[in-house]
């Protein structure tokens, strides 16, 4: 063979490939029109590929059929031969069609990973699978696999007990990120039953202190310049050590004290990697647990993820803690002291912050027996004014105030550290809330019942009468005031009288509950004769009789006033063809029934299916009728021209049945 016929081989070669594979992107082009879905390219090509190899044979031997040329097989004339082809080519393409709806409702498009996604990221993806397995063995060795689908709910053998207690020991061998996650649970007691809440709350996240030399690295790698350049000493024994991070004392070069918030080299990789496997395992759970989808677990994981993400960004705890330190400025009435931050000297994986004198809450117990009962108690109401203040008035606040961030310091005031979580409300919603805590000190149900429904998201079904009462009987009880930790009794019962009318918490809404939970264990240790609500509804009241004061009120009503300006300016001319129009018959109102997109579309869809549905049915009924009917004349000596018809009439009933159960599929997973 010579040269020429060699390059013609290969050219005819490369030709016929270039035309399967253009034959195989038309049919899959056609077979994702018909089925009526966007299904995934890979796959359709796949399927085409097949139909095309498929055709290419069945035209082959009809082919032969058809001009006598097949051998001991099938021959007959060759009009026949082409009206069997065309049956064969329409029922090859309709098992394509079947073919593609099978592989779409076993395997979802996105569910499997792409054909790039096969070839690269091996390690990245081992490295998830040890990760994966690790945390999943640590789930069976504390007995929780066999628990997941029955999770929350109490079989009235003490099963929910063990269960929790299992969670909060699987989540703490787990590591940071899962004891966080915990810890996010743990206040959301909409959600999760008591038992949970209670077992949750007792994750705490400690670890070994990491070898200075990698500490130091990584804040020399921070800064972009040795230590040297910048402090005088760094103490190489760190004051506290977490999973994520570890706190240094250290002096500038000016002499000013002090300590050096860094995160662990490795860690940011740590929690990447469990964060993914959470957002994995939420999505596994919210698909395949009967209360996975109930509790929004997916939801929840992914906002856990957002608020992670944050809180390992100092960047963000930086900024958090100017807002802080503003709002506490501008305010000016309780003296809570907040460190300052050295942004030229922090970046995304340290801190740089004045040092703060004094001792936490925590482990401040011999400076607390030291004080008399009466500055105890000024300290207290002082965290708790300058907390409400925060949430009601600034609608900024630090979200995590537990003993171990709030400082009491050597002239007796209070500082705050650990800005990573810090909530932000909207004026509407500090409004609301403000007025919930006067609607309380004033015993009144109805405005508590209205502040409610405003600072909640309110559900379809709630019967505000019912709530109103049950709410009222609440005030009713506690209305009189009660001892030193009596208040998480209220507080409780609140909660579970949210939880009965089915209200959702919004996130930010649950940061505020969490900060006043948080505050109400410290203030307990600084003052355990204090009684959190009577305090809470009196520091409530002064804050909403602040914004009740004249100046107030009237600075609010000369706004309303500016923004019904237009309104009022248009009202005249508006009444006029109103009263015109009805003079003279000419008023008229038009009623929308269907004015949403979206309703037209669920409708649409509906009607849509429906009509797919009849088709295909009928047309399958009318084939196997021809099929079974035996009569008319013979195109072979075994097929009826009826016959062919009904075949012919199935294929087109296959394939509307085909788009019918895809839609069905579509619709149950946009639900």
């Amino acid at each position: 063979m010579g040269f020429l016929d060699v390059v013609l081989v290969i050219l005819l070669a490369i030709a016929s490939l270039l035309f399967l594979a253009l034959q195989s992107w038309l049919a899959a082009t056609v077979v994702r029109r018909v089925v009526g879905v966007p299904v995934g390219w890979p796959r359709s090509i796949a399927v085409g590929f097949v139909m095309s190899a498929a055709m290419g044979l069945t035209i082959q031997y009809l082919f032969l059929a058809g001009t006598g040329r097949n051998p001991n097989g099938f021959n007959v004339t060759a009009g026949v031969a082409l009206l069997l082809l065309v049956l064969a080519l329409c029922w090859t393409f309709a098992l394509g069609v079947g073919a593609l709806v099978f592989f779409e409702a076993a395997f979802p498009t996105g569910s499997l990973p792409s054909p790039g996604q096969l070839f690269t990221g091996w390690k990245a993806r081992r490295r998830r699978g040890r990760r994966y397995a690790e945390v999943t063995s640590i789930a069976v060795r504390h007995g929780l696999g066999s628990r997941l689908r029955g999770f929350g709910r109490d079989d009235g053998f003490g099963q929910d007990a063990k269960t929790a207690r299992a969670l909060r020991n699987a989540l703490n061998e787990a590591g940071v990120t899962f004891i966080k996650m915990g810890q996010m649970l743990s206040t959301r007691r909409d959600l999760l039953p008591d038992v949970f809440i209670r077992e949750l709350e007792q994750l705490q996240s400690n670890a070994s202190p990491e070898p200075w030399a990698s500490i130091e690295a990584a804040i020399e790698g921070s800064l972009g310049r040795p230590l040297a350049e910048v402090f005088s000493t760094v103490n190489p024994v760190p004051l506290a050590a977490a999973s994520v991070a570890q706190v240094h004392q250290a002096t500038l070069l000016d002499g000013s004290d002090v300590v050096l918030k860094v995160q662990r080299p490795g860690a940011l990789d740590q929690v990447t990697l469990d964060t993914d496997i959470i957002l994995r395992l939420a999505s596994w759970l919210n698909k395949t647990t009967p209360w996975g989808k109930s509790l929004g677990v997916l939801e929840l994981a992914r906002g856990f993820a957002e608020s992670l993400a944050e809180e390992l960004d100092y960047r963000v705890e930086l900024d958090n803690m100017r807002s802080i330190e503003h709002s506490l400025q501008r305010n000016g009435k309780f003296a809570v002291k907040v460190p300052h931050a050295h942004r030229e000297l922090s970046s995304e994986r340290l801190l740089v912050m004045d040092r703060l004198p004094g001792r936490p809450v925590s482990s401040a117990g011999a400076l607390l027996t030291g004080m008399s009962a009466g500055e105890r108690s000024a300290l207290a109401e002082t965290l708790l004014g300058a907390t409400l203040e925060q949430i009601i008035s600034d609608g900024v606040f630090h979200a995590d105030l537990h003993a171990g961030n709030i400082f009491i310091t050597p002239d007796g005031s209070l500082g705050l550290l650990d800005f990573g979580s810090v909530g932000r409300l909207d004026p509407a919603t500090q409004t609301a809330l403000g007025m919930m805590l006067y609607a309380i000190d004033k015993n009144d149900a109805a405005g508590a019942t209205d502040a409610l429904i405003e600072l909640l998201d309110r559900p379809a079904d709630l019967d505000e009468r019912t709530l109103e009462r049950s709410l009222g009987q609440l005030l009713t009880r506690f209305r009189t005031g009660f001892g030193p930790g009596g208040s998480q009794r209220m507080f409780g019962d609140l909660f579970a009288l949210v939880i009965a009318h089915k209200f959702a918490v919004p996130a930010q809404i649950g940061a505020a509950l969490r900060a006043l939970a948080a505050v109400e264990g410290t203030l307990m240790v600084i003052d355990p004769d204090m009684d959190l609500v009577a305090a809470a509804r009196s520091e409530g009241a002064r804050l909403v009789d602040g914004k009740l004061k004249f100046g107030s009120i009237k600075d609010e009503f000369e706004q309303r006033m500016m923004q019904l300006l237009p309104l009022v300016n248009r009202l005249p001319r508006r009444i006029n063809k109103i009263t015109d129009d009805l003079e003279h018959g000419r008023f008229s109102m038009n009623v929308r029934v269907l004015a949403h997109a979206s309703d037209r579309r669920f409708l649409t869809g509906l009607f849509q299916q429906l009509i797919v549905a009849v088709l295909a049915g009928s047309a399958v009924l009318g084939a196997i009728m021809l099929i079974t009917s035996n009569e008319g004349p013979l195109l072979t000596g075994d097929i009826h021209l009826y016959g062919f018809f009904g075949f012919v009439l199935l294929f087109g009933g296959f394939v509307l049945g085909m788009r019918a159960l895809m839609l069905v599929f579509k619709r149950t997973a946009d639900d």
